[in-house]
This record gives C-alpha cells, sequence and structure tokens, in this order.
C-alpha cells in the first residue's frame, strides 16, 4: 500500500530554516521563521508563563483528561480575551492544538454545514489557508488584498472582488496583523467590508493570530468584535502561540458565534469534531493561559511582557524605514514603518531574494517577506545596505 503514495511538496518555510542551519556564515540572518525573537535572538518564555508552570507543578495533582472541548474556564477566559463581554451566550467553542487545529476544526465545521460554501481567502494569505482547504476538497476563491506598488492594502479590489461572493460562503478574514504582507484595514475600512458580506450572506471566518502584537490587546481585537457584533453567525480561530509564547505548547481556541437557542448544537458539533480528530485537546499550555487571564498580577506582568515585545517590533519597523530610505535614498520601503505585526512583503522579486542569501546570508520567504522579529539593531542595517545593493 504505502509505495503508492507520491512524495509531497517541501513547506518552503521549513525549507529555508533547513537552509539556514546548513548554512556556515555566522554573519547569517533569518527573517524566515515566524517566531518573535528578541534582541539576542532568542524567543523567550514568558516571566509570567514561568510563574504559572511554577504554580501549577505545586499544584496540579493529576494528568487525567480534560473535557472534549477543553477545560471550560480556559474557553470562557480566550473568548473574554477576544471579544469583552456580551457574547458569552452565543459563543460555543473548543480548544485546539494551535490557531492551526482551530483553522482546520473551522474548516471542518464549515464543510459539515454547508458542503458547497466556498471559502474565499485573500491573495497572499498564509500558505497553510490555502493547503488545508485544498486538503479538505473544498471550494474556494480568492480576493485581491495587497498592493505591491505602494506597501499598502488594494482596497478597491478587495471590495470588488468580496462583492460577487454568494450567500453562506465563508470569507477568511485576518483579524489583525495581516501574514504574510503586514498591510491592514482601517477601521473605516472594516466598516465597509462588514457591510459588504451583510450585502451578500457571508460567513466572516476570522483567522486571529497575533493579538497584541500589533496596536495593543483590544485594538488587535476590535475588528474581530466589530464583526461579532454585526454577524449572526461567525468563526474565530486564534492562536496564544504568538501572544503567550506557547508555541510548543500548541494551544488555540475555536469560537462559533451562533444564536443563544442554537449554541447547544453547535457545540455539539464542535465537540464531535474535536473527538474524530484529536479527542482531548491538549491542555498545559491552555491551563498556563488560563491561570495568568485569572490572576490579576499574572495578567498585569503578561501584558507588561507583550507591550515591551510589540513596542520592541515598532522600534525596529520604524528604524528599518531609516535605514531603508538613507541606504537607497528613496521613500520606496517607508510603508515597514506603518506595517503591524511580525511580517512585511518588501515587495522584492523572487531574484533578489536569491541573491540576498547567496550572497549575504539573508534569508526570507521567496515572496519577500520578512519577520520584523527577526532583527535587532545590529542587524537592521546590514539588511538595509544588502537591499540597496541588489536593487
Amino acid at each position: 500500500m504505502l509505495e503508492a503514495l507520491n512524495p509531497q511538496p517541501q513547506d518552503k518555510i521549513l525549507q529555508l530554516i533547513a537552509m539556514f542551519r546548513e548554512d556556515p556564515r555566522d554573519t547569517k540572518i533569518d527573517l524566515g521563521v515566524g517566531v518573535y525573537k528578541d534582541p539576542t535572538g532568542l524567543t523567550p518564555v514568558m516571566r509570567a508563563v514561568k510563574a504559572a508552570e511554577k504554580k501549577l507543578w505545586d499544584s496540579e495533582k493529576t494528568k487525567t483528561y480534560t473535557a472534549l472541548a477543553g477545560e471550560p474556564a480556559y474557553n470562557a477566559a480566550m473568548v473574554g480575551l477576544i471579544l469583552g463581554d456580551g457574547h458569552a451566550d452565543r459563543a460555543a467553542s473548543v480548544a485546539t492544538p494551535g490557531g492551526t487545529g482551530a483553522i482546520r476544526q473551522a474548516l471542518e465545521l464549515i464543510r459539515m454545514a454547508n458542503p458547497k460554501a466556498k471559502v474565499w481567502m485573500s491573495n497572499p494569505t498564509w500558505p497553510n489557508h490555502p493547503s488545508i482547504v485544498k486538503y479538505l476538497g473544498m471550494p474556494s476563491a480568492e480576493y485581491r488584498y495587497f498592493d505591491a506598488a505602494t506597501g499598502g492594502v488594494d482596497f478597491a479590489g478587495l471590495l470588488a472582488d468580496l462583492g460577487t461572493v454568494a450567500a453562506g460562503d465563508a470569507v477568511l478574514l485576518h483579524g489583525c496583523c495581516h501574514n504574510p504582507t503586514g498591510a491592514n484595514l482601517d477601521a473605516a475600512q472594516w466598516d465597509q467590508v462588514i457591510a459588504v458580506l451583510q450585502a451578500r450572506g457571508a460567513i466572516p471566518f476570522v483567522d486571529l493570530a497575533y493579538q497584541g502584537f500589533g496596536d495593543g490587546l483590544d485594538a488587535d481585537a476590535e475588528a474581530t468584535r466589530k464583526v461579532a457584533a454585526a454577524f449572526p453567525e461567525v468563526l474565530i480561530a486564534a492562536s496564544c502561540s504568538k501572544n503567550f509564547g506557547v508555541y510548543r505548547e500548541r494551544t488555540g481556541i475555536l469560537i462559533a458565534l451562533t444564536s443563544p437557542d442554537r449554541k447547544a448544537v453547535v457545540q455539539g458539533n464542535l465537540n464531535y469534531l474535536n473527538r474524530q480528530n484529536y479527542s482531548f485537546p491538549p491542555d498545559h499550555g491552555a491551563r498556563l493561559v488560563t491561570m495568568i487571564l485569572e490572576d490579576a498580577a499574572l495578567t498585569a506582568e503578561w501584558k507588561s511582557e507583550l507591550e515591551d515585545v510589540r513596542q520592541n517590533m515598532l522600534g525596529l519597523r520604524q528604524q528599518l524605514a531609516d535605514e531603508l530610505r538613507r541606504a537607497t535614498n528613496s521613500d520606496r520601503f517607508d510603508f515597514v514603518a506603518r506595517h503591524r505585526g511580525m511580517f512585511s512583503r518588501l515587495g522584492l522579486t523572487e531574484a533578489q531574494v536569491t541573491t540576498l542569501r547567496e550572497q549575504h546570508g539573508i534569508y526570507m520567504v521567496g515572496d519577500s517577506r520578512i519577520n520584523i522579529a527577526g532583527l535587532n539593531a545590529k542587524t537592521v542595517p546590514v539588511l538595509a545596505a544588502a537591499i540597496a545593493q541588489v536593487l
């Protein structure tokens, strides 16, 4: 049987990681992998997480299974963090193995509820979005999003494409810190997107992987909260990997907003999907997140650390924009300072990206997406000078 299997295409980001590891140059710079790094190049464990782990070590008395949907306290804490007050009576939810698990479960739910529903994704989007959709055999379409000339959103193209969405289709939206471009909708643009999707009868599906990495915890959730208030049904896939730094603990959640009288049925279907895919979700990361969000002192510590992370990335963005302006004698890359989150797409050609890797030891994804958090104050001028040379 197994001899009938064909080789699968390599994930480009994982392939880039392997190439970086094999590069012997001590001057190499990794801007490909999507994890936060501090100025020393370390992806640290947050102090609040460490403190919660110590408390858990002292208090935990069993490793037995949690509930199919995850611990209710975790789900409630995450619904509150993402949506604020006022949605508990309509929020069905399940803990998932990371944000990717939440996306997979959401797509499974869409397919189970309406097999003919088309999934609309931004062009570009995180590569795993279309990969999972394709694997599940779901119909899909793209809507324009990024304007390479300006480094901003192609809003006219976006509205035109979303204006063709059919009733019952699911539209995948990045709640904040768009991956891979870093270009985001402003509040007025979100209002227009909501109006178009309401008129078309679409189902919003929000991927919120970077809450707290852009403009702040509440500001980054504002668009998702607007969507939640505007539609009777909304799917939200969220991750704790970035904002709590618990990448390897695989801590995520899927929230399905519905009417209060349908909540129990939707919750039962979410539980069913968990049972089919992995039964009980992982608990360690979820329990740490719960402990932090339920303890005022730990919450304050975590928010302070998260704000430091956010400010560090904003500072790197401004420094890189300034250095590129000096190195290129143009304002071509000023948009980097306006972008938010970990990523920006620089608008370089694949050949230029290859030259940066081969001649300068600078690793980025082929579409010129860079992880801002992979830089530090010393490497920003190095990157800017190298980019100026390949233009």
